[in-house]
C-alpha cells in the first residue's frame, strides 16, 4: 500500500471518528437535557382557591365577533342574576388575555385574590418599610392607601385556546379582538351607567376611560400589539402587566410571519417613545406611548418556555415607562416558577392584586393618570430593597439589571442635620413600634469584630467603630431573624452616652437610626424544636443590613438594641432569636472562579475550608454565567467552637444549635437577584442568556453572595452540574442550533456544486457536511470567518460583546448542529436504502411470479385499469404536477402542506434513482461474474438476458440490454449522483418543512372556524423554496452560471450562491432568528429559476452547451 493510499485511508478513518464523536455528543446532550427537563420542578407555591362564575358579555348586533368571546368574572358561591350584575358595574376594568393554548378561566386566581384583597384592605404598615430607601423623585408626594377606593372588575377574552405562539396570523387576529374587547368594556360601563340613571339608581362616580391589561405568555405581547393598533381609542390603554410574556422575540422563532410581526410591533413601540415635532418643526409634542406603563414579570429559571431574556423590555420600553422583574427577586415571592404556575402561585397573585388596587386614585376611583405615580406604585410594591442594599458592596454594580431598575442608587445617607433630624432616606421607626420604658437598662460593650445575639434579652450592645473597623475591616454587616423596629434597632452615635429608651432616641441630637435600611431576606423552613422549652436549632436570617465606611465615617459608635421577651413558666424562652454582626473587609471573602477552574470541577469538585472567625459575607465571582454552567454548592459544618464531650454527642447536631443556616444570594445581570435559603447542597442556576449576539459585557458573569455564620467552620464544595448544564444549553440555544442546521446543509450543497463544477467526484450530502468540518481551511472559512464578521459588526454598532464566551458557545452550537445533521442524514439515507432494497426484492419476486398464467392475466387487468392509467399520466410530468399542487397549497391552504408535497416529490426521486443504482449494481456484479467465469453462473437468474428480467424494469432500455459491464457501471454512478443531489435538497427542504410544522398544528386546530388565507410573506418564502426544489432533477443544474457584465472571465455560479446563503444563515443563527434562514432558501429558488431561464436563452444562440461537460457521458 502506497503512502497516498494510506493517507487517504487515515483521512477516511479520522472523518468517521469525527462524525461519530459529534453524534455521540449530540445524543448525550439531548438525552441528558431531556431527562433533566422532565424532572418535576419544586416551586414552593401555595394554591389559590376560588368560587368562580363567568358571565358572558353579549355582542351588539352590528358587531361581527362570533369567533371569540368576552367574559366578566364574579367571585362568590351564591347564584347571581347576570343582567343585574352587569348593570351595577362601577369598578376599575381589568382585561385578562390568555396566552398560547390558554383559557379565559385562567383569570380566576388573580380575580379571586383581588376580590379578597379589596374586602380585607391594604397590607400592614410594616410591609412598606423596606422600600423606604428606594429613592424616587415623587416619593414624598405619594401616600399608601388606608382603604381601597374601588374594586377591580376582571374581564377575560376567550380565544378558543388557539396556539398563538406558533402563527403570526393568529397573533394578529387576537390583537384585533382585544382592541374590540377594550372598546366593548368601556361602552359597557357607559351603558350600565345610563341604565342605572334611567331606573333612578345611583349613577355617581366617573366613568373609566382606560382598561388595565394583564396578559399571560403570548397574551402579554398581544396587549402591547393592541396598544399600537391604529383603531384603538385614545388613552384606552395606559397600564400593561405581563406575566411570563416574550417581548424580544417569539419563543419558537421558526415562522417568517411570526418573526416579522414581532419585529413590526417592537419597531412601532420604539418609534412610539420618540417625541414628535410640530408643523413648524420646532414645537415638540408628547410621544405616542409616553403615557403607557409596561411591567414585565418573568418566571425565572424554572420557566422553560419564556426565559427572562425574552421577557426583558430592554431596547423596547425605556426605564421611565416600565421595567422587568423576575418572580425570584420580587418582594414577598422570592421564588422561581413554571410557565403556568405564575398564574396561580398565591404568593405572587396576592402581591399583584394589592399592586393593582394601589394603582387606583382614591380621589376619583380611577387609576392614576400620572405615569410617574403608577411607576412608583409598581416599584415600591414589587421591588425589594435587597438588591440595592447589596449594591453598596459593589455586588452587580455594573450589571444591566441594576441600571434598568426604575429607582436611583442609594445615596450617601451618613449625615444628619445640626438638629439631629434624619435626611437622605433614613428614618426613625414609626411610633406604632413602642418599647417599654424599662428596657435597655443593661448595656454591653463588644470588643471583638463580631457580635452575636441568641435571645431577646432587652440589652443594647455598643461597638466602637474606629477601634473595631481597623485592619481594613471598614464595612459592617448585620443579619438577624428579629423584626426590624419591633425586635431590633440599630443606631449610629457620635459619642457614647447614657442609655436611652427607644422612644427618647428620636429626639437625641446627632443619633442616626439605620434600622430602616435593613432589607428583607426570605427565610427557609422554621427551626426544629427537640422538646418543649428546650434549645432549638438556629433560625435562618430574615433581614440584612450593610453599612459602608462613608456612612459610618462621622460616627464613633454603633449600637444594636434588642427588645425583651417574656419568660415561659419562669424559665428563659427557647433560643429562637438570632442576630450576628461583623466588621469585615469585602476583599477577604472574595473568590474568583475562572473558566478553566469551572471546567475542571466537572469531574473534580473544588473544595474550600473556612475556619472559625471567617467573613460572614463571602463573594464568589463566576467568570462563566451560572445560566449556562450551573454549579452545585455543598456546605458541611466542620466545627462550631465546641470540644468533644464525654458522652460523644453528635457535634453536627450541636452546631445546628449554634450556627444559623447559610443563605445564598445569586446575582445576574438579566434576571436580577435569586435567593437560596438554607443551603445544604443546592444547584444554583440563574436565568441568564449569555454568549448571544445581543448579550452585554457583564452577562457572562454571575456573583454568588453567601451569608455564613462566622462562629462555625465549614467545608465548601463547588462543582459544575453537567445535567443542569445540558438542559440549560438546550433551552437557551435551540434556536441557534436550528439555524446552524440550515447553515450546515447549505454549505454541504455548496460543496456538492463546487465538486460538480470542477469535475470532481460528486460527494453525498453526508460526505459534504463532513468535509466542511475539516481543519484548518474548511472550518476556518465556513465557521470562524462568519463569527469574526459578527464581532466586527458588533464593534461597528457599538455593542460590547463578551468575546470569549460568545465565540466558544457559537462554536459548540455549530458543532452540535452538525452532529444533529449527521443523525438526520444518516437515518434518512438508511431508510431510503432499506426501502429500495425491499422494493428491488419485491419487484424481482413479482416479475418471477408473473410467469404464472393467472398472475399474468391479473397483472394485465391492473395495468389497463383507469387508476393505473391516470398514475402514468401523472408520472409523465411529475415536476409540473408537484409544482402546481404544492404552490396551490402554499397560497390557498397552508405553507407546510405545500412543503410536504415538495418533500414527498424529492423522496420519490431519491427512491427511483436509488432503486436504479441498486439494480445496476446487481446486474454489474452478475455480469462481471459472468465475464470472469461464464460456466459458473450462466444459468443464474440475474444473468439471464430475458425480456422479463426482474431488473430490466428498473433500468432504462438502452442500458438494461447492453452487454458491457462498464456501461452499466457508468449508469449506476450517474444514478447515485442523482440520489446524492436529491437527498441534499430533501434534507434542506425537510428542515424548512419542520420549521412550519408548529404553524400547521395551530392551523389544524382552527379547521372549521373560518380561517383565512396564509400570510403573504409565508407564501412568497415557500414558493421560492419550491422553485428551488423543482429547478432541476439532475446534478447538471449545478453547472448553471451567469457571467458578470463588468468583470471578464468571472461567473456567478450556484456554488457561490450557496456559500453566500450559508453565511447569511450563519449570521441569522447567531442572532437567534432561524426563520430568517428561510429567506436565503427562497432567494436560492429565485436565483435558480433565473439561471434556468437564462440558460434556455443561451442554448438557442450559443455553442456553449452543457453537453461538453465531462460528466455528461455518465448520463
Amino acid at each position: 500500500m502506497s503512502k497516498a493510499e494510506g493517507r487517504v485511508r487515515m483521512l477516511g478513518f479520522l472523518s468517521k471518528c469525527k462524525v461519530g464523536v459529534l453524534v455521540v455528543i449530540f445524543l448525550l446532550v439531548g438525552f441528558t437535557a431531556l431527562y433533566e427537563l422532565l424532572k418535576p420542578v419544586p416551586n414552593g407555591c401555595i394554591m389559590t382557591y376560588m368560587y368562580p362564575t363567568y358571565i358572558p358579555i353579549s355582542t351588539p348586533a352590528n358587531e361581527s365577533s362570533d369567533k371569540y368571546g368576552l367574559f366578566l368574572y364574579h367571585e362568590g358561591w351564591k347564584k347571581i342574576d347576570f343582567i343585574e350584575h352587569i348593570k351595577k358595574l362601577d369598578g376599575t376594568p381589568v382585561l385578562f388575555i390568555p396566552g398560547n393554548g390558554g383559557s379565559y378561566k385562567q383569570v380566576r386566581s388573580l380575580a379571586a385574590e383581588s376580590s379578597r384583597a379589596y374586602e380585607g384592605g391594604p397590607l400592614e404598615e410594616n410591609f412598606y418599610q423596606e422600600a423606604s430607601f428606594l429613592n424616587v423623585d415623587i416619593s414624598n408626594s405619594f401616600k399608601y392607601p388606608t382603604k381601597y377606593k374601588r374594586m377591580l372588575d376582571w374581564f377575560a377574552v376567550d380565544l378558543e385556546g388557539e396556539h398563538s405562539a406558533m402563527d403570526g396570523r393568529i397573533l394578529k387576529e387576537h390583537t384585533e379582538y382585544v382592541v374590540y374587547s377594550i372598546h366593548r368594556i368601556l361602552d359597557l360601563y357607559k351603558d350600565s351607567r345610563e341604565t342605572r340613571s334611567q331606573e333612578g339608581a345611583d349613577a355617581s362616580g366617573s366613568l373609566p376611560n382606560s382598561v388595565i391589561l394583564v396578559g399571560h405568555s403570548m397574551g402579554g405581547f398581544v396587549a402591547r400589539a393592541a396598544a399600537i393598533h391604529p383603531g384603538l381609542r385614545k388613552s384606552a390603554i395606559e397600564t400593561i402587566l405581563t406575566l411570563s410574556s416574550p417581548h424580544q422575540a417569539p419563543p419558537v422563532a421558526l415562522q417568517p410571519s411570526l418573526g416579522h410581526y414581532f419585529s413590526q410591533v417592537n419597531h412601532e413601540w420604539k418609534k412610539g417613545f420618540i417625541p414628535q415635532a410640530g408643523h413648524s418643526g420646532h414645537t415638540l409634542y408628547g410621544s405616542k406611548l409616553s403615557h403607557v406603563l409596561v411591567v414585565s414579570v418573568s418566571g425565572g429559571f424554572y420557566d422553560y418556555q419564556v426565559r427572562s431574556k425574552l421577557a426583558s423590555l430592554d431596547g423596547i420600553v425605556p426605564s421611565t415607562n416600565g421595567f422587568m422583574i423576575s418572580s425570584s427577586s420580587m418582594k414577598n415571592v422570592w421564588r422561581s416558577m413554571e410557565h403556568q404556575t405564575i398564574l396561580w402561585c398565591n404568593q405572587l397573585v396576592i402581591q399583584l392584586s394589592h399592586t393593582l388596587l394601589t394603582l387606583i386614585n382614591p380621589e376619583n376611583g380611577q387609576p392614576f393618570t400620572s405615569l410617574e405615580k403608577r411607576l412608583l406604585v409598581f416599584t415600591r410594591m414589587l421591588q425589594g430593597g435587597l438588591p440595592q442594599s447589596l449594591g453598596l458592596i459593589k455586588l452587580g454594580e455594573s450589571s444591566s439589571a441594576s441600571q434598568n431598575l426604575p429607582i436611583d442608587r442609594v445615596k450617601d445617607t451618613s449625615h444628619t442635620s445640626a438638629a439631629g433630624l434624619q435626611i437622605d432616606g433614613f428614618s426613625f421607626c414609626p411610633p406604632s413600634f413602642h418599647w417599654r420604658g424599662d428596657v435597655l437598662e443593661k448595656d454591653l460593650s463588644i470588643h471583638s469584630t463580631s457580635v452575636t445575639v441568641l435571645a431577646m434579652d432587652g440589652r443594647r450592645r455598643w461597638l466602637d467603630i474606629r477601634n473595631q473597623s481597623s485592619n481594613g475591616k471598614d464595612h459592617f454587616i448585620f443579619v438577624t431573624n428579629l423584626a426590624p423596629c419591633s425586635g431590633v434597632r440599630l443606631h449610629l452615635w457620635p459619642e457614647k452616652r447614657r442609655s436611652l429608651t427607644g422612644d427618647k432616641l428620636s429626639s437625641e441630637k446627632g443619633v442616626l437610626e439605620v434600622t430602616s435600611k435593613m432589607a428583607y431576606i426570605p427565610t427557609g423552613p422554621a427551626p426544629r424544636q427537640i422538646e418543649p422549652g428546650s434549645q432549638t436549632e438556629q433560625a435562618p436570617p430574615s433581614s440584612i443590613l450593610i453599612l459602608t465606611p462613608e456612612e459610618m465615617q462621622e460616627y464613633q459608635f454603633l449600637t444594636i438594641s434588642v427588645a425583651p421577651r417574656l419568660t415561659v413558666s419562669g424559665r428563659p424562652p427557647p433560643a429562637v432569636s438570632m442576630a450576628v454582626g461583623q466588621f469585615f473587609n469585602p476583599k477577604d471573602g472574595e473568590r474568583e472562579f475562572s473558566p478553566s477552574l469551572l471546567l475542571r470541577t466537572t469531574y473534580s469538585e473544588e473544595e474550600m475550608l473556612l475556619k472559625e472567625d471567617h467573613n460572614l459575607a463571602l463573594n464568589f465571582s463566576f467568570s462563566v454565567s451560572l445560566g449556562i454552567l450551573p454549579v452545585t454548592v455543598s456546605l458541611q459544618t466542620e466545627g462550631c467552637g465546641l470540644k468533644d464531650s464525654a458522652d460523644h454527642v453528635d457535634q453536627s447536631s450541636l452546631c445546628r444549635l449554634r450556627c444559623f443556616p447559610t443563605v445564598g444570594l445569586a446575582w445576574d445581570s438579566v434576571s436580577g437577584l435569586h435567593v437560596i435559603p438554607n443551603i445544604n447542597s443546592e444547584t444554583i442556576i440563574v436565568d441568564s442568556s449569555p454568549a448571544m449576539w445581543d448579550s452585554g459585557q457583564g452577562s457572562d458573569r454571575t456573583i454568588v453572595f453567601l451569608l455564613v455564620d462566622p462562629h462555625c467552620s465549614y467545608k465548601i464544595s463547588v462543582g459544575v452540574s453537567l445535567a443542569a448544564a445540558a438542559s440549560r444549553f438546550c433551552l437557551l440555544y435551540s434556536s441557534q442550533i436550528m439555524g446552524f442546521m440550515v447553515t450546515g446543509v447549505l454549505f454541504g450543497l455548496m460543496r456538492q456544486a463546487h465538486a460538480w463544477e470542477l469535475d470532481l467526484s460528486f460527494p453525498s450530502i453526508l460526505e459534504a457536511v463532513e468535509l466542511n468540518l475539516r481543519m484548518p481551511r474548511s472550518f476556518l472559512l465556513l465557521a470562524v470567518l462568519p463569527i469574526f464578521a459578527s464581532l466586527v459588526m458588533s464593534l461597528y454598532t457599538g455593542h460590547d460583546l463578551p468575546v470569549v464566551s460568545y465565540v466558544s458557545i457559537s462554536m459548540v452550537c455549530y458543532l452540535i448542529a452538525n452532529g444533529s445533521l449527521f443523525i438526520l442524514i444518516f437515518s434518512s439515507q438508511l431508510m431510503f436504502y432499506m426501502v429500495a432494497i425491499l422494493h428491488v426484492f419485491i419487484k424481482r419476486s413479482w416479475l418471477a411470479w408473473q410467469e404464472n398464467v393467472c398472475a399474468s392475466f391479473l397483472y394485465q387487468i391492473i395495468d389497463f385499469s383507469s387508476i393505473l392509467w391516470s398514475l402514468k399520466i401523472l408520472r409523465s410530468n411529475p415536476s409540473l404536477v408537484a409544482g402546481f399542487l404544492s404552490i396551490s397549497l402554499v397560497c390557498f391552504v397552508h405553507p407546510a402542506l405545500g412543503l410536504i408535497v415538495l418533500v414527498f416529490y424529492h423522496s420519490l426521486h431519491c427512491h427511483a434513482s436509488l432503486c436504479s443504482f441498486l439494480a445496476a449494481s446487481f446486474r454489474s456484479n452478475a455480469r462481471r461474474r459472468e465475464f470472469n467465469d461464464p460456466n459458473s453462473l450462466s444459468s443464474s437468474f440475474l444473468s439471464q438476458p430475458k425480456s422479463n428480467d426482474a431488473l430490466d424494469s428498473l433500468l432504462p432500455i438502452d442500458d438494461s440490454y447492453t452487454s458491457s459491464p462498464n456501461s452499466v457501471k457508468g449508469f449506476g454512478e450517474s444514478q447515485l449522483e442523482i440520489f446524492n443531489y436529491k437527498h441534499g435538497l430533501l434534507i434542506l427542504h425537510l428542515i424548512a418543512t419542520l420549521m412550519f410544522i408548529p404553524s400547521l398544528v395551530a392551523w389544524l386546530q382552527r379547521i372549521g372556524m373560518g380561517s383565512s388565507f396564509p400570510w403573504f410573506i409565508d407564501s412568497v418564502v415557500c414558493i421560492g423554496i419550491i422553485l428551488h426544489g423543482l429547478s432541476g432533477s439532475r446534478p447538471d443544474t449545478y453547472f448553471l452560471s451567469i457571467p458578470l457584465p463588468f468583470i471578464r472571465r468571472t461567473e456567478i455560479s450556484l456554488s457561490l450562491v450557496f456559500l453566500l446563503s450559508g453565511y447569511y444563515s450563519f449570521l441569522c443563527a447567531l442572532a437567534a432568528s432561524p426563520y430568517m434562514a428561510l429567506y436565503a432558501m427562497a432567494a436560492i429558488g429565485a436565483i435558480s429559476l433565473a439561471f434556468r431561464i437564462i440558460d434556455r436563452y443561451r442554448e438557442v444562440g450559443s455553442s456553449h452547451q452543457r453537453t461538453n461537460r465531462k460528466h455528461s457521458h455518465r448520463h
